[in-house]
């Protein structure tokens, strides 16, 4: 059997990390949860601990959400690591199973799957679907990436390749999917179907300035691996992004 590691990157979480470890704890198949919390003051650590299944909780200062992240790949036993941050949750109760069965196939390095941005408040209301495709490498150089909350990867790959480049800022994903999917050119399947919830509010798109400069970041990521960067690149990246985008 795959063993999974999941790891949560927490900070004063108390409105939303109860869904996070329910969605884990209703899995159809087990899984290492460690929790990586940034030292939370509003009760995170209070609900986090009323959960006997958490593998591991380490509380303590850190250098932002990638560091986080960072030390809990270092953390991990797995052999396959996926990251979801407090706010989001698993689509259903089989996500794990779906992940597992992909990485039965050993040649298989990493998967991902689709994503919904769910209300707040409301998360039953879906406010946009994040469809994404059968992969093609070809595809970055339009823009495209997949959702960084379903993408699992072996933990094989993190200890070959390195964890997230915490000088990107919130760039550090798409560079971290970038450097493993076209730089190294390492194997991935797409699960097509909905694996991940998350709350509408992410930090590099909550306005036109952050988006701008998680545009430059992305233009740096490029560059930090040595890829030709073609102008339409990053011209239509959030072109790219809309039209994965249904209602």
């Amino acid at each position: 059997m795959i063993g999974i590691s999941v790891i949560t990157a927490s900070y004063n979480s108390a409105a939303t990390i109860r869904d996070c470890m329910e969605s884990v704890r209703s899995q159809t198949v087990d899984s290492e949860h460690i929790i990586i919390d940034g030292g939370s003051t509003d009760g995170t650590l209070e609900i986090v601990n009323s959960f006997s299944y958490v593998s591991k909780i380490v509380s303590e200062a850190d250098n932002g959400i990638y560091d986080a992240m960072n030390k809990g790949i270092t953390m991990a036993s797995g052999d396959v690591v996926g990251i979801l941050n407090s706010d989001d949750f698993y689509a259903h109760p089989d996500v794990l199973t779906r992940v597992a069965q992909v990485f039965a196939d050993r040649r298989i390095d990493s998967c991902y799957g689709d994503l919904n941005y769910v209300d707040p408040a409301d998360t039953s209301r879906i406010i946009r679907r994040w469809k994404s495709r059968t992969f093609n490498r070809n595809n970055f150089y339009w823009g495209w990436m997949p959702p960084h909350p379903t993408f699992f990867v072996r933990r094989s790959v993190y200890e070959k390749y390195g964890k997230f480049d915490l000088t990107l800022g919130s760039s550090a994903d798409y560079e971290l999917m970038l450097r493993f999917l076209v730089k190294h050119k390492i194997t991935t399947a797409y699960i097509p179907e909905v694996l991940v919830k998350m709350r509408v509010g992410g930090i590099s798109n909550s306005s036109i300035k952050n988006r701008i400069e998680a545009n430059r970041m992305d233009r740096k990521a490029w560059k930090a691996n040595g890829l030709k960067l073609y102008p339409w690149t990053t011209i239509f990246k959030p072109l790219s992004k809309i039209t994965q985008f249904y209602v």
